[in-house]
């Protein structure tokens, strides 16, 4: 009330609008010309493209639509970021080790060589460049669109917890669209958002949340050689998976298994004793919406006055 813009359900639907309609524009002569992806090349420009639709959306709902800044969907840039940043890239490697030490422990997974020891160093160098740009930039995608937009935006229009569950629903569904995914695949990652949404309500910044979202592609699919949610891409270390698909995830990846549901849980553990000490607004984001709508009431009485 009194702040002169659309419920959180139509400003979301528009978002979402915009953000087709610009991936209409881009991938339609991309598809043209690249075809299908058969190259870690190709997966990074499709990755390029997803990060224009997704911020030009995001900043022209947040300014036009929210009548809010884009940095108040957590992306402040200060010293604490680049912290968390590498807090999140480094629970989410402990969390992967986890993942290949039990199957590794139970015989599910089989080492069989490091890259470098069939290509050269050059191609190797250059192929991990390529993997780990395309892995930051899903990570700042997806967050700045799921924990960032949509969960902030529903949590203000329902409430906190719907805000949570519902965003991590829709990430889920982004996903069911990959190779190899089913409903296994997509519990999975709706536990995933579950699990990232909690790093960010830890923080109240999207920093940590996108640290993870990094670290656990970047170790799950580059270091380990794990399937990253159906995709495969250049592994430093090739192996081989030989293990009951419920607990392995088979060819989606740990995602898609049992086996993902201690990682999280120590993921989980690790996010809270590395925000311990941070100040946890527990009220939620929609005590914190409606700060900001009593302050503009109060500046539009003001200004009537």
């Amino acid at each position: 009330d009194g702040e002169n813009r659309l419920r959180a359900g139509w400003r979301l639907a528009l978002q979402s609008g915009i953000m087709l309609l610009c991936w209409g524009c881009l991938l339609v002569p991309w598809f043209l010309l690249q075809g299908q992806i058969t190259t870690g090349s190709g997966l990074l420009s499709l990755e390029i493209i997803e990060f224009l639709g997704i911020n030009l959306s995001v900043f022209l709902a947040r300014r036009f639509l929210d009548r809010r800044t884009v940095a108040s969907l957590g992306i402040n840039l200060k010293p604490q970021a680049a912290l968390d940043l590498l807090a999140g890239i480094g629970i989410a490697a402990l969390m992967m080790g986890l993942i290949y030490g039990i199957e590794m422990l139970l015989g599910w997974v089989t080492f069989i060589r490091y890259a470098w020891e069939v290509d050269s160093l050059k191609t190797v160098l250059v192929q991990a460049l390529v993997v780990i740009l395309t892995y930051i930039l899903v990570g700042w995608n997806e967050e700045l669109l799921s924990r960032g937009y949509h969960l902030q935006n529903l949590s203000e229009g329902l409430n906190l917890f719907w805000g949570v569950v519902l965003s991590s629903a829709v990430f889920s569904a982004l996903h069911i669209s990959n190779p190899n995914a089913g409903w296994v695949s997509s519990l999975g990652i709706f536990l995933a958002g579950l699990f990232f949404a909690h790093s960010y309500l830890r923080t109240r910044q999207l920093w940590l949340p996108i640290g993870l979202h990094i670290g656990w592609n970047t170790f799950e699919g580059l270091v380990f050689g794990f399937p990253v949610s159906g995709m495969e891409t250049f592994k430093l270390i090739q192996t081989s998976l030989d293990g009951p698909v419920l607990w392995t995830g088979g060819s989606f990846g740990p995602e898609a298994g049992l086996v993902i549901l201690p990682a999280l849980l120590l993921g989980s553990i690790l996010v809270w004793f590395y925000t311990r000490r941070r100040r946890n607004d527990l009220t939620g984001i929609h005590a914190s919406a409606d700060t900001v709508r009593s302050e503009t009431s109060v500046d539009s009485t003001r200004a009537h006055v």
